[in-house]
């Protein structure tokens, strides 16, 4: 079960908080007037996240670069959608 405590309760007890999350990788999740805003967890557990995300973007290029049609650069791309000086 995620342990939720609210941003105020959070910042009085941000020291244990850190302890918590950081050496027994239990994440929190911070609520402010009752609803789910924002999570804390260990670097770690962070790193890990960027790094599953990092590989399903490869995943994706490397699916879009098997798709047909003319590749361009993204100095052409950025001109074709208007978004040049």
């Amino acid at each position: 079960m995620l342990n939720k405590i609210s941003a105020a309760d959070a910042g009085e007890n941000l020291s244990d908080i850190i302890n918590r999350v950081a050496f027994d990788h239990e994440p929190v999740i911070l609520t402010m007037s009752g609803e789910p805003t924002a999570a804390i967890v260990s670097l770690e557990d962070f790193q890990y996240f960027q790094y599953l995300e990092d590989q399903a973007d490869i995943a994706e290029a490397l699916k879009a670069a098997e798709e047909p049609g003319e590749n361009i650069t993204a100095g052409q791309m950025r001109k074709q959608l208007g978004l040049t000086k």
